[in-house]
């Protein structure tokens, strides 16, 4: 008997917001193979997490599916009840949702969340469900695997997190598995940890990917076919060399030429003067305490040394759990060194009470949904650093929120709206204009663009270069996108367990870095470069995944 060609058929498909409202899909047909990896790329809105939670029956409400067919070994899906789909989720097809921390359950152990679709689609005993679990977290590569079954989601870092999460999926060795935009919050290293374990268990058991994301360097190095939505319609697909590599829609040449590419920089003029200087810094945080007492704090960053010039912008990467935040917040008097020290204008600003510091260096944080208050309205969120400014008259206020405004890139009528009202590139634009407001000498950027689409991170960037290039702020841009950094960066300092291990100018670290975890790095960073005739390659020295 020969194997089925076409594992799941998707075909007209169209969701509606509603009885009567708009089409979040319109008309999307793909399929998928066994054994074949499907991505499912577009803007945030275009439809796509949409069309794979309807594979399983998880639209939330309004939404419904109004016409097409979701075939799935010759079963449509779409007009199954609830008991027959739940028999179906998790055993035939299974997901990896985008923020493990908000679909593990932070109140039961990892050992409990895992166990429970073995207990609910098998006849597993519960020794045997045990086993099947510490046999799996010790091949995802968990050393301690009894212990992690009885810990908490909070204990463990994100990548940890999604890497259980895969697990907890795989146990069941689905047809099928959906992963919606799973290595959007990681770092380049832990994306290509997540995948590369993603792609080994899922060939292990034969197991067909359908991959959500808006990353398409991740698209591109891993995927068979490729799916471009826009609106909710399918624009282009194809395979990688057919689609990514020379696309012929003009809405896919437009994301492809979102990618940030190395640009030429401005000249400083006072590279030699540097405006801020960090001088073996150590950072800890406080052991855990307990009846008996406290343990030894944890040593989070170790001498660490760094200078900005006027003007310049210093990237600094490194994985999650390498220090950067941490030092980041540090200069900016949110968290205390223990040794060493921080020379801001030449002034020590931990043995100086300086407040003049604190208000000419501004914060722009990863998230601007939680670092904007949810209560204030985006014209009162902009005139609160202002409050400092001495001198300044209400009128004066109000006119430097208008021009910050026009800085942005967002109309006057925004300073009405609050920011649960705003789309993510739109917060990420009130998040710089609040830290520039004041026109200070200093910014600190920790993760502005990691969890923005393509074109959105490309508009910010711009947005960037040309706030800085007007107002000639200092910058240290703290991400873990060295696309990003290799496009804005002057220079580039490495973090790995703590520690500078590298720092030197953008050509020097991206064109002969010297130390290994630097090299680490870069080769896990984006394989997609363009190449003369409009086309985009993978970059010579990486292999592809599934190509």
């Amino acid at each position: 008997m020969t194997e089925p060609t076409t594992l799941l058929s998707v075909e007209h498909l169209s969701i509606r917001v509603g009885s009567d409202g708009p089409l979040a899909v319109d008309d999307l047909s793909f399929s998928v193979a066994p054994g074949e990896i499907v991505a499912l790329v577009g803007e945030s809105g275009s439809g796509k997490t949409m069309a794979a939670r309807a594979v399983i029956g998880l639209l939330p409400a309004p939404m419904t599916v109004c016409a097409g067919r979701i075939d799935l070994h010759g079963v449509d899906l779409a007009t199954l009840g609830i008991e027959p789909l739940r028999k179906i989720r998790g055993a035939t097809v299974g997901m990896v949702f985008q923020e493990p921390m908000v679909s593990l359950n932070p109140a039961l152990t990892i050992g409990r969340q895992m166990s429970e679709a073995l207990r609910l689609h098998t006849s597993l005993n519960t020794q045997q469900i045990h086993e099947r679990c510490v046999q799996m977290l010790e091949r995802i590569g968990i050393h301690d695997a009894e212990g992690c079954l009885l810990s908490y989601p909070h204990q463990f870092s994100g990548g940890m997190r999604q890497r259980i999460m895969l697990a907890s999926v795989m146990l069941l060795r689905p047809a099928l598995l959906i992963a919606d935009e799973p290595t959007t919050a990681l770092d380049c290293l832990a994306q290509l940890d997540v995948i590369e374990l993603m792609l080994e268990l899922t060939r292990e058991q034969g197991t067909a990917i359908l991959f959500i994301s808006h990353d398409l360097s991740l698209v591109a190095r891993y995927a068979d076919k490729v799916v471009v939505m826009r609106h909710g319609r399918s624009v282009e697909q194809g395979g990688i060399e057919d689609i990514l590599l020379a696309p012929k829609a003009q809405y896919t040449r437009q994301l492809l030429e979102a990618l940030p590419l190395r640009g030429t920089l401005p000249v400083l003029p006072d590279a030699d003067r540097p405006l801020l200087e960090v001088d073996n810094v150590c950072i800890e945080h406080p052991g855990a305490r307990s009846f008996w007492g406290t343990s030894q704090p944890n040593r989070v960053v170790h001498s660490a040394s760094l200078s900005i010039a006027r003007g310049e912008t210093l990237a600094l990467v490194g994985g999650s759990g390498s220090g950067k935040t941490t030092l980041g917040r540090s200069v900016v008097g949110l968290i205390k060194p223990c040794a060493g020290s921080i020379r801001f204008e030449g002034v020590d600003i931990l043995k100086a009470a300086n407040r003049s510091h604190r208000l000419e260096c501004q914060m722009i944080f990863q998230d601007p949904f939680s670092s904007l208050n949810p209560r204030m309205k985006i014209g009162d969120i902009l005139v609160e650093p202002l409050r400092h400014e001495p001198g300044m008259s209400a009128a004066s206020r109000a006119e430097r929120v208008r021009q910050t405004l026009h800085d942005i890139g967002l109309a006057e009528h925004f300073t009405t709206r609050f920011p649960h009202q705003l789309s993510g590139g739109q917060r990420q634009r009130v998040a710089i204009g609040r830290a520039l407001v004041r026109r200070p000498k200093l910014v600190i950027a920790d993760e502005p663009i990691s969890a923005l689409d393509m074109t959105i991170q490309k508009q910010i960037l711009e947005l960037f270069e040309r706030l800085q290039s007007q107002y000639g702020f200092a910058c240290l841009f703290i991400s873990h996108d060295l696309a990003a950094v290799e496009r804005i960066a002057h220079r580039v300092a490495v973090m790995s367990r703590g520690k500078v291990v590298e720092i030197g100018t953008r050509e020097a670290v991206f064109d002969s870095p010297q130390h290994p975890y630097t090299r680490q790095l870069l080769a896990a960073a984006s394989p997609l470069e363009k190449i003369e005739g409009g086309g985009y390659r993978i970059r010579p020295g990486v292999v592809p995944g599934a190509l």
